[in-house]
């Protein structure tokens, strides 16, 4: 039996505040939330719930917010989730990274399978990148906002699967 690579940092404590870039795929990189059209993503409805999920990730957890800067693909998703330091006056345990990323792809999953696509699936677990310094951060903003750019030479873009 294979075992699966290790996505997250061994001990690594990931409801500590701070900044963490992540990329969520669709099951076998199926595209299905929209198209690159001249370098930029044209979102279809279910791209549309995807960020609806994304933009309400917030409203759910006391300890997290997202940064402005996100994209959605026609089969990923990136973004950085930003974990705040508790205030003085909560009581309630801190959330994770894992939680809060399993609760987004379960609410836009939700979300999809009741606008008439019982089939979807996101790929297991997502990958994630603990952000330390500005200029990484900054880097990454610059990453994703480029990444429509980079659609004609991404392996899963449907325009290259005979290549």
């Amino acid at each position: 039996m294979q075992t699966r690579k290790q996505n997250r940092l061994v001990n690594y404590d990931y409801s500590t505040p701070g900044y963490y870039f992540v990329t969520a795929c669709v099951q076998n990189r199926t595209c299905c939330f929209g198209n690159i059209v001249n370098n930029k993503i044209i979102l279809n409805n279910l791209g549309k719930i995807i960020e609806q999920a994304w933009a309400d990730t917030p409203n759910h957890y006391q300890n997290a917010t997202i940064d402005p800067v996100y994209i959605i693909m026609p089969n990923h998703f990136h973004g950085i989730v930003i974990i705040t330091p508790p205030r003085a006056d909560e009581i309630r345990p801190y959330t994770s990274l894992n939680t809060i990323i399993g609760s987004f792809k379960r609410k836009a999953s939700n979300l999809i399978h009741q606008s008439g696509f019982p089939n979807f699936q996101w790929q297991k677990s997502f990958f994630d990148h603990v952000i330390r310094k500005d200029e990484s951060l900054e880097k990454i903003r610059e990453y994703i906002q480029n990444n429509p750019l980079k659609w004609e030479l991404d392996k899963n873009n449907p325009s290259n699967l005979w290549m």
